[in-house]
């Protein structure tokens, strides 16, 4: 009998990429014989890049859609590995058209809200999900192929070279922050976050390691550090395994909604996550111990939520991330591999 093959569509973010690892760990778990591929857009495929229960990474350019020249090379790319059953996680036309060009009989994808888009009529069979979290809403895809339920794992890979580039920071105990966000809406105050590293220090004995994204966020960084009277340092810049590689070997992660937090989350780190625009029941760290932080309840669609004002992260005080510290650090922690 032939071993079933299977495509995953899940282009971007990347926290939203993280959310779907679990997918791919479960398909593999059920038949760890089939043949499994992943399209995934830039250096979003960073992480994915090794990962044990995955065969083929095709990572395509972004706005790879608009060029007949790529879409006929992902097409030739795809058909080749005559893929059975696509998965289309994202829910859009883009990742939807992945599934199509594969030409896999069985396209699952989801019905619904979350059926966004040209998606519902490019997919062939709709799954209309019932979970709350994103991750398990996620899954709920594979129950088609009789999958229910399975263990959520995410199985990050981690390099000798990005474990050695994180021994040589982890001197000492430490938190990791990272101020940036993808969205203006969901950016928590600088003086604050310095504010907490203050708090870490005093209270905990914790330094801070800031991290940060390319752009603007090396500044941002930078002033956390300065505010934080000593006690926060600037991290070095850092590749997305290598920030996973820090995480890994962190006391805790503070953080808005956003890719690092849900890196940390996934690698098992205890994190406090910071949520304004979008719903924290729906997109917190995922698992039992972590904590995330919503004081105001944000309704619109998702542009209304992307161009949000700063009220909802405002709402969120010193005070409040400052006690989700003290209960998290006196938790006893549990790692993933």
């Amino acid at each position: 009998m032939t071993a079933p093959r299977f495509l995953i569509s899940r282009l971007s973010a990347l926290g939203d990429v993280m959310h779907s690892l679990p997918v791919l760990c479960a398909l593999r778990d059920a038949m760890p014989e089939a043949f499994i591929g992943w399209v995934v857009e830039g250096r979003n495929g960073e992480l994915l890049r090794g990962h044990p229960a995955l065969d083929e990474l095709i990572v395509v350019k972004r706005g790879w859609l608009k060029s007949w020249s790529a879409v006929r090379e992902l097409r030739r790319k795809l058909q080749s590995l005559r893929f059975d059953t696509a998965i289309d996680i994202q829910g859009l036309t883009k990742s939807a058209i992945v599934s199509w060009l594969s030409r896999a009989r069985t396209r699952i994808g989801y019905a619904g809200v979350d059926g966004r888009e040209l998606s519902p009529w490019l997919n062939n069979v709709p799954i209309t999900p019932t979970a709350i979290h994103v991750v398990d809403r996620n899954l709920e895809l594979l129950t088609p192929l009789g999958i229910a339920r399975p263990k959520v794992r995410f199985d990050l890979p981690e390099t000798s070279q990005d474990a050695a580039m994180a021994e040589r920071l982890a001197t000492q105990d430490y938190a990791v922050i990272n101020p940036g966000a993808g969205w203006k809406s969901k950016l928590w105050p600088r003086d604050r976050f310095a504010a907490v590293a203050r708090h870490l220090a005093e209270r905990h004995s914790l330094r801070s390691l800031v991290v940060w994204a390319p752009g603007e966020e090396k500044a941002w960084a930078e002033e956390i550090v300065a505010l934080a009277a000593g006690h926060a340092t600037l991290a070095p810049p850092t590749t997305l395994t290598e920030l996973a590689a820090i995480c890994r070997r962190a006391s805790l992660l503070i953080s808005s909604d956003t890719g690092p937090l849900h890196i940390a989350a996934a690698v098992g780190t205890p994190c406090i996550g910071l949520f304004g625009p979008m719903p924290a029941e729906r997109n917190g760290p995922y698992g039992s111990s972590h904590i995330a932080i919503q004081q105001m309840q944000f309704t619109g669609r998702s542009r209304d939520r992307r161009n949000a004002g700063p009220e909802s992260m405002n709402a969120i005080s010193i005070d409040h991330v400052s006690r989700a510290c003290d209960e998290l650090l006196h938790q006893p922690v549990s790692r993933c591999a």
